[in-house]
């Protein structure tokens, strides 16, 4: 029978302390899964701290957990990658942050560009974030990781190019001479994805400013969500634990 896993997200977990389940805790295990006292699952709380767990109560509204056994394990890339990708259309930049954190993405920074498709008011980003970051945890109780990726505060691609001056910082570029696989990897990555019409000239040149390695995966154009997880999955392999 396979393990119910669930993440209580940033929850001071602790063996042998009661806590009440989260609503979206509590709708999974009590209202789909009709869970009741003593049954077991595990729980972790997206910062790689992972019990074996039992209800402890449950009624119509609210249900308690017991933290019972600390699972001690790592399943975290030993790459550091921050993926900077520039918001794509529709359901597009979910199946991107979906998988991405499948893949062992460490930290992922939603973008604003000049061919960027999606502009959000100021609630909406807030909404938009908390959905992606719900998003990230369902992919790690999924996958069985117990780091949960932050996804950050929607950020303009200008300001993006400063951060973190000590990680290697790359973008993709049909035309670079280098292959992702040619590279003195470090253990701290930052990887710029473009939106559906690619960056254009003047961020292109601001992001080799910055020091951006431009690195080619073929001679073919890939989509930004395809383009993302090629990436992830070129690094992971060559570099990472894929």
């Amino acid at each position: 029978m396979r393990t119910v896993r669930i993440c209580q997200y940033n929850a001071n977990l602790a063996e042998n302390v009661e806590l009440e389940l989260d609503e979206d805790g509590f709708g999974h295990l009590v209202r789909v899964l009709r869970f009741k006292e003593n049954d077991p699952f595990v729980v972790f709380d997206g910062n790689g701290h992972e019990y074996e767990a039992v209800i402890c109560s449950a009624s119509k509204s609210k249900a308690t957990y017991k933290c019972v056994k600390e699972i001690q394990r790592n399943v975290e890339s030993p790459l550091y990658i921050e993926l900077g990708q520039v918001i794509s259309r529709g359901d597009k930049m979910e199946f991107t942050i979906q998988k991405a954190c499948e893949l062992g993405i460490s930290e992922i920074t939603p973008l604003y560009s000049a061919r960027c498709g999606v502009k959000l008011d100021e609630k909406r980003q807030s909404k938009k974030v908390e959905q992606w970051q719900k998003i990230a945890i369902s992919a790690c109780e999924q996958s069985g990781r117990n780091v949960v990726p932050k996804v950050n505060d929607i950020t303009n691609i200008d300001d993006w190019y400063t951060q973190n001056p000590e990680a290697l910082s790359l973008t993709l570029d049909p035309r670079a001479d280098k292959k992702l696989t040619e590279l003195e990897i470090r253990q701290h990555l930052r990887l710029l994805i473009g939106p559906e019409g690619g960056l254009d000239a003047e961020e292109i040149a601001k992001a080799a400013e910055n020091r951006f390695v431009g690195v080619t995966l073929g001679p073919r154009i890939l989509r930004t969500e395809t383009a993302a997880l090629a990436a992830l999955c070129i690094l992971g392999s060559k570099y990472g634990d894929l």
